[in-house]
């Protein structure tokens, strides 16, 4: 049996660690994988262990549950909560409702209380997964999906072959509420064909990608408006951007959701997400760099979402191709090997073989070839020099034989694009980094400084940054903006006369307390017996 994670906080160790002792865990189905003493250090453990449920106390110091509850809202939506209490307190139980607070426990509580409450939260847990996978119902939600003429019509929309003037009317008649927002995205959700799945759904393969559906469909329905159909890539999303809700936010929604069909349906889901767009017309751009985010998957692995402005240079004049064997060959080019790039290039090559046209088709069929791969060198900013050899290109280009020395040349191009594109993106991720913390080395001072506002400056999503910060740096953004500071304070203990609470000030620490409590943490003394038997001014 799996065991669901639970992660305990509370700012009484002495609480957390009986109720670890005292509850037998294993056999309620639970598995206690961290504690942590307040909201702060909670939500540090809670990206790290991605828990099913999280018991917190209500009053804590730096942050309280209700705060914790509303991040964990924010960003994991389908978390259960337990909040205790010990104040019988209407506000406190009104603030919890509003939150969707699983349960509301009012302390003491007792060794059989709580394995009470606990069985209900595993019932309520085991309910979730197996209404998720019940095969009657989702074989009723197969049977009584969308109409195909909403089907078509969406498919035409991020094709971009539908008329501006019927875009409003034809979504009216088709009862699709995406009208009227600041801007529209696509997101295509890609099931990976993997042998591992649920056992009552790996024997019914047809109806995953309709499990995934509905989970996708029940996680986002109280966040946006959008639709969603099946195109010939998958699940598309075509999401309405509100002023009530946020890019960010959304991305938060769809990679909580890689992880419950992860968790309730044991499938391995990537999703792309494209550019933004702030006219419906252009839903078909952000449907293909949705498709070009996915393509990514080789590199930055499944069952996450990525976000195309994460992963490709954003406003660098990237030229799109747009035919389809072009389209392919690029994917190739990108994202592949050299025994696909090899195959890519041969398949195109192979076609002039059998053709009995003009000359000039040959060189306009080579030219066409040639020209992709100059996009791709535009689009990662690589100077042509460097990949082109000139006079001979010129020459092969006008030979409308020797097709073998043509694909030899040809494959090579490829090969040294596809390496310069991979070094190209290690030193953009490097450079990100770099810029990032150059950005915390700036502003560590601020006590407002966040994730979100570092990805504003540097155009990514804070998920995406927060992966990408922990692989190069072995650190938590949160872990490593904390050494900055507590860094920045010993130096201001050893070098200053000022007082703990102006220095905690200075290193962007708004409480002295909370302060005291992270640097003692760290060194194991409070700032203040640090410093009593250095001499001030002298760093000794």
């Amino acid at each position: 049996m799996n065991l669901y994670r639970i992660i305990l906080v509370d700012d009484e160790e002495e609480v957390r660690k009986g109720i670890i002792r005292k509850i037998d865990w294993a056999r309620l189905g639970f598995q206690v994988v961290g504690d942590a003493e307040n909201g702060q250090e909670a939500l540090e453990k809670i990206e790290q262990m991605e828990p099913d449920v999280v018991m917190t106390d209500i009053r804590m110091p730096y942050m309280d549950g209700l705060t914790l509850t509303a991040r964990i809202r924010q960003k994991y939506p389908s978390m259960k909560v337990l909040i205790f209490s010990g104040f019988d307190d209407f506000e406190y139980a009104q603030q919890a409702i509003k939150l969707n607070v699983t349960e509301y426990i009012l302390k003491p509580v007792n060794v059989e209380e709580l394995t009470e409450i606990l069985n209900r939260v595993r019932e309520n847990l085991d309910e979730e997964i197996k209404q998720r996978r019940n095969v009657d119902i989702l074989r009723e939600s197969y049977l009584n999906s969308l109409p195909i003429l909403r089907e078509v019509f969406l498919n035409d929309l991020v094709q971009g072959t539908v008329g501006q003037e019927q875009i409003a009317s034809r979504l009216e008649e088709y009862g699709v509420d995406i009208l009227g927002a600041r801007k529209w995205l696509a997101a295509l959700i890609h099931v990976e064909q993997e042998d591992s799945c649920s056992q009552v759904l790996s024997r019914h393969r047809e109806l995953i990608p309709i499990s995934v559906r509905q989970l996708v469909e029940d996680s986002l329905r109280a966040f946006c408006r959008f639709a969603a159909f099946n195109s010939s890539v998958g699940l598309t999303l075509i999401v309405a951007v509100d002023e009530e809700n946020t890019q960010t936010g959304l991305i938060d929604q769809l990679g909580d959701i890689c992880k419950e069909c992860r968790r309730v349906l044991e499938v391995t889901v990537t999703i792309g997400v494209g550019h933004s767009c702030e006219e419906l017309t252009g839903i078909g751009q952000s449907y293909r760099s949705a498709l070009d985010a996915l393509g990514y998957k080789a590199i930055v692995g499944t069952g996450k979402t990525i976000y195309i402005n994460d992963v490709e240079p954003v406003n660098r004049g990237k030229l799109r191709l747009e035919p389809k064997d072009e389209a392919e060959l690029a994917a190739a080019v990108k994202f592949g090997t050299p025994e696909t790039i090899r195959l890519a290039v041969h398949s195109l090559v192979a076609r002039m073989g059998g053709a009995r046209v003009h000359a000039r088709q040959y060189q306009l069929y080579k030219l066409s070839m040639v020209n992709g791969m100059i996009q791709l060198l535009q689009q990662y900013d690589m100077a042509p020099g460097d990949f082109l050899e000139q006079d001979r290109y010129m020459e092969l280009l006008g030979d409308p034989e020797h097709l073998e020395e043509f694909e030899e040349w040809f494959f090579q191009l490829a090969l040294r694009l596809n390496e310069g594109m991979n070094r190209e993106r290690d030193n953009t991720t490097r450079k990100v980094i770099l810029e990032a913390k150059e950005y915390i080395q700036e502003h560590y001072k601020d006590p407002d400084l966040s994730v979100e506002m570092i990805c504003r400056q540097l155009h990514m999503s804070p998920a995406y940054f927060s992966t990408l910060f922990k692989r190069e740096t072995g650190q938590t953004y949160v872990a490593y903006l904390t050494d900055i500071r507590l860094g920045k304070a010993v130096e201001l203990l050893n070098e200053t006369d000022d007082k703990t609470y102006v220095i905690a000030r200075k290193v962007g620490y708004q409480e002295q307390n909370y302060f005291s409590y992270v640097f003692k943490k760290k060194f194991g003394v409070s700032p203040t017996k640090y410093r009593s038997p250095q001499t001030p001014g002298t760093g000794k």
